[in-house]
């Protein structure tokens, strides 16, 4: 993307930001290939089948981002853009993941399958994204920073330099913080 189409997203962002609702309609066009990549990643750690596609969870994000109502967001520039939109992509996944859980505790509707039958379908990875979920949420109540960063480097896939910026840190700290984020998150996840 050339620094002119980055600029005029900048531009959008802030019109946004000031309530201009059409800088969103003008900003959609020129976001959504980053957004899909963003959503792609995303799903790249999803079983293979899985019923929500990438294109659904852009747009469904998109709905969240765009019903914000008279909450305007303040953004500090595309970076911070991209990490509230994987953000929100996460928790689209999270509930997918919780309403698919639901059901098959016997929601209306169920189909009684044998426990060897439902992992075989979701391989387990809807229980991994919520047990990462909330183990993410006890790290939260510890280091709200350290969340910041995962949110951002594996559910935005930013780099280690975007996310520095986003947060206003330093590479190196974000590098370390990251590091340790990782290792609290694989021990936590480890014991359930």
């Amino acid at each position: 993307m050339g620094d002119a189409a980055q600029e005029e997203i900048t531009q959008l962002l802030a019109d946004w930001g000031r309530g201009d609702a059409s800088a969103l309609d003008r900003l959609v066009p020129l976001v959504h290939a980053e957004l899909r990549r963003i959503a792609r990643r995303q799903m790249s750690r999803e079983r293979p089948g899985h019923t929500l596609q990438a294109t659904a969870l852009v747009n469904e994000a998109y709905l969240r981002l765009a019903g914000q109502g008279d909450a305007q967001p303040r953004w500090q520039g595309r970076a911070h853009f991209y990490a509230v939109a994987a953000q929100v992509m996460r928790h689209v996944l999270i509930d997918h993941a919780r309403t698919r859980a639901r059901a098959k505790r016997g929601g209306p509707g169920a189909v009684q399958v044998t426990l060897g039958e439902a992992e075989a379908l979701d391989g387990g990875r809807a229980d991994d994204l919520l047990a990462l979920d909330e183990a993410l949420r006890e790290l939260q109540t510890v280091d709200p920073q350290k969340v910041r960063i995962v949110e951002l480097r594996y559910f935005g896939g930013l780099s280690v330099e975007e996310t520095a910026e986003v947060l206003g840190i330093s590479p190196t700290t974000a590098r370390r913080e990251w590091r340790r984020a990782k290792a609290w998150l694989y021990r936590e996840m480890q014991r359930t």
